[in-house]
């Protein structure tokens, strides 16, 4: 009988009726029957388990996981990360990954099936992981299909040119951003190559690729997309045009836009004064759809902030306007752009009492009509002259996305000072939710100040308001500013909701960053 049989004949008999065998790799104290049969028993499964011959063919050997380029993150780093990955501040994860590839640094190799999993179910994650997870973790992802969406899913995709012929649409699209990044020629001629094979889908999906080294020398290949079957396609096709400096495109929009603008010189009170004559298009033909301009623009009908829907023809105005190039109406008015956003605005042909008056309705469609123009086409000179000539306060939202084109040195300042335009009003958290981190600076200054005056102002809705610019705040806003925000917290029972998580995960991303920084 073998000693395994053995040891199961005495489990079974019970140790007091029959005494188990003794091993002598694994001695137990005199007397303890029963905990010598468990210590040996455990012994001897795991020497059954060691033995064991795997059956069917033996699989195939793994590739070792290559030598990692950038150094793993510091201790204290690698045991924040453990504690977020915990549950701790969690929604602090990209921020930190964040921090942790642009220092150089990759995740730590005990953390990546962990982070892996989490992306898995959190799109939003990836890319942020594959920039952090370094070498070791598109390695792990290619052993997992679950986590195989690394692969590809950063700026690099992993691969030389066959990943254009044999890569997943993700992997495809990619490696055109990429080559279009440094060869856009060889970039437009291989997509050219397999244009007519591909799905609408991936033609949409490669073509956003082009964003990137847009030139003339793309010209033909959009213009002929304005014309494929397939709605997105063309509607990109569009987009990327009326970005193009000098297009074919932009001379037909100018062209319909100045039908719809004019410059009328009047006399009022005895002086000569220029103003915007409004005439928005009476109707929508084949070559208005064809160059991107739908019959129901998104938006028509929608609420307006001060009165009334917008109507279809205020709506195809500012798709129009939109996607004119701003050069246009420097050169009809032979003016700069900050006195052009402030001349007066009226419909053509309005009576004699409104002359110089400036038309609500006319003057918005406008105005945001030039707005979305230089967000399109990055004009930092509109897009300051639209924030800081006053004439468009009733769109908080539209302002705080030009915010954007503005220089680095201006964008903080200008950003306060839609804060306090708006302070007190809803409008406040629609505004802030489209001015992206970090917050630091006079926005930081601008923001505290609000949240302070919000806590200040008794009332359920100043309440809610806190709560939830608390909430939005804590991954935005500096760190450093959670010494200012004390203050709030030291009330008391009567303490705002939300400030003492906001200055807690304030003081938790302060440390956070200090253990990534070298």
């Amino acid at each position: 009988m073998s000693a395994w049989n053995e040891h199961v004949t005495a489990a079974l008999l019970g140790t007091e009726r029959r005494d188990p065998p003794v091993l002598p790799e694994a001695p137990a104290e005199a007397g303890d029957r029963a905990g010598r049969l468990l210590d040996q028993a455990a012994l001897l499964a795991v020497r059954r388990r060691a033995g064991l011959v795997p059956s069917g063919a033996a699989p195939e050997p793994v590739a070792p996981a290559p030598v990692e380029d950038r150094p793993v993150v510091p201790r204290a780093a690698a045991a924040r990360l453990r504690r977020i990955l915990a549950g701790e501040q969690t929604r602090v994860l990209p921020e930190w990954l964040g921090a942790a590839a642009e220092r150089g640094y990759r995740v730590p190799a005990q953390a990546l099936p962990d982070l892996l999993e989490r992306g898995r179910a959190d799109r939003a994650l990836r890319p942020p992981i594959a920039r952090a997870a370094g070498r070791r973790g598109v390695w792990l992802a290619l052993q997992n299909t679950d986590w195989a969406y690394l692969v590809g899913s950063g700026d690099d995709p992993g691969g030389g040119p066959e990943v254009w012929e044999t890569g997943t649409r993700n992997r495809r699209a990619a490696y055109l951003t990429r080559l279009r990044s440094t060869e856009p020629e060889r970039a437009r001629e291989l997509l050219r190559e397999t244009w007519a094979k591909e799905s609408a889908p991936d033609r949409t999906a490669f073509l956003a690729a082009f964003e990137h080294g847009l030139s003339p020398a793309d010209e033909e290949f959009l213009e002929a997309a304005l014309e494929d079957r397939g709605k997105d396609v063309r509607q990109l096709a569009a987009d990327l045009l009326a970005r193009l400096p000098g297009s074919a495109y932009g001379a037909r929009m100018a062209a319909r836009a100045r039908g719809c603008l004019a410059a009328e010189t009047r006399t009022v009170r005895g002086r000569r004064r220029t103003r915007i004559a409004v005439d928005p298009p009476h109707a929508h033909d084949e070559e208005m759809a064809r160059d991107g301009i739908p019959f129901h623009p998104s938006g028509s009908f929608a609420p307006r902030g001060a009165g009334g829907p917008v109507g279809t023809r205020a709506a195809w105005l500012r798709e129009i306007l939109a996607r004119t190039p701003l050069s246009t109406w420097t050169e009809l008015f032979e003016l700069p752009p900050m006195e052009i956003v402030c001349l007066p605005v009226g419909a053509a042909g309005e009576p004699s009492s409104r002359k110089g008056a400036v038309s609500e309705s006319e003057g918005r469609d406008v105005h945001i009509g030039w707005a979305r123009a230089a967000l399109a086409q990055r004009d930092g000179a509109w897009a300051r002259a639209l924030l800081k000539g006053g004439v468009m306060v009733d769109e908080p939202e539209a302002l705080a996305d030009l915010l954007s084109v503005l220089p680095d040195g201006e964008r903080d300042a200008a950003a306060a000072d839609l804060i306090r335009w708006v302070e007190g009003r809803p409008d406040l958290l629609r505004l802030l939710e489209r001015v992206p981190g970090p917050w630091a600076g006079p926005l930081a200054e601008a923001v505290v100040a609000a949240l302070t005056a919000s806590a200040a102002r008794p009332g359920r809705r100043d309440e809610h308001l806190v709560t939830r610019l608390c909430r939005l705040a804590d991954q935005r806003l500096e760190p450093a500013a959670a010494a200012r925000l004390a203050p709030l917290a030291e009330r008391g029972d009567a303490a705002p909701l939300g400030v003492a998580e906001l200055i807690a995960t304030l003081r938790f991303r302060d440390e956070m960053l200090k253990e990534l920084t070298p």
